[in-house]
């Protein structure tokens, strides 16, 4: 079966226009539900973080309110609990070829490190380049940002892409808070940007890369990326 490298943020924080660090991290949906997917699937899955650091998971998450209901929160609980995310590699040592697939969940923490994180720029250019199937969602297509060749230009310009809209950061209460919104630096970037409904489930395919719009797309997703695996 396949090994599905999840890279996720190391950050705990979101540092935002006035100096202010919010409290943040990566979206427990986000990471838990590719993650059942995947593993109930029959493959298995490595998380990688920058220094090897154990993910933060941003506590709004976890809430009732963001899954559903009690029931739900207690068995997103429990599947960040497990092992893969207690035990992350070290971003930097990673050797992709030994990986079928990558999978990069959101949440704020994406905006602070991965944005800028050359070592996952590199990686996701070559799981471009090589044709892995490469899942992103929701605020961690920042990591993109990052993503740029030797002559200057963004490995996605031109790729078919979704990511966590203005709309839904301005809904959320952020965008008059935030150095950059999400949206506006990746059509900078020259992606080609495709806007569902907010908070609606939406992704975008583009070969061997699919996007998600947000928490709700993160399940349809992993079911894309289970079709090409």
């Amino acid at each position: 079966m396949a090994k599905i490298l999840f890279v996720m943020t190391g950050a705990d924080h979101w540092t935002l226009a006035d100096g202010t660090k919010h409290p943040t991290g990566f979206w427990a949906e986000e990471a838990a539900v590719p993650y059942e997917a995947f593993t109930e699937a029959g493959h298995t899955v490595t998380v990688a973080t920058p220094g090897g650091v154990v993910p933060t998971v941003d506590a709004g998450s976890l809430s009732p309110e963001a899954n559903g209901g009690q029931a739900g929160a207690d068995r997103i609980a429990t599947v960040l609990r497990r092992a893969e995310f207690q035990n992350p590699v070290t971003l930097e040592d990673v050797d992709l070829s030994g990986f079928d697939a990558v999978f990069y969940p959101g949440g704020h923490g994406p905006m602070e490190d991965l944005a800028v994180d050359a070592d996952s720029g590199r990686l996701l250019i070559r799981a471009l380049d090589d044709g892995l199937p490469l899942g992103i969602v929701c605020h961690a297509p920042a990591a993109m940002l990052a993503a740029t060749r030797a002559d200057g230009s963004n490995a996605f310009a031109g790729r078919r892409v979704t990511a966590f809209t203005n709309a839904e950061e301005t809904q959320a209460g952020f965008a008059p808070r935030a150095k950059w919104l999400l949206q506006d630096r990746l059509v900078e970037a020259g992606v080609d940007f495709r806007e569902g409904e907010p908070w609606a489930p939406h992704i975008e395919t583009d070969r061997t890369l699919v996007t998600g719009q947000n928490p709700a797309s993160a399940a349809p997703l992993a079911a894309e990326m289970l079709k090409q695996l």
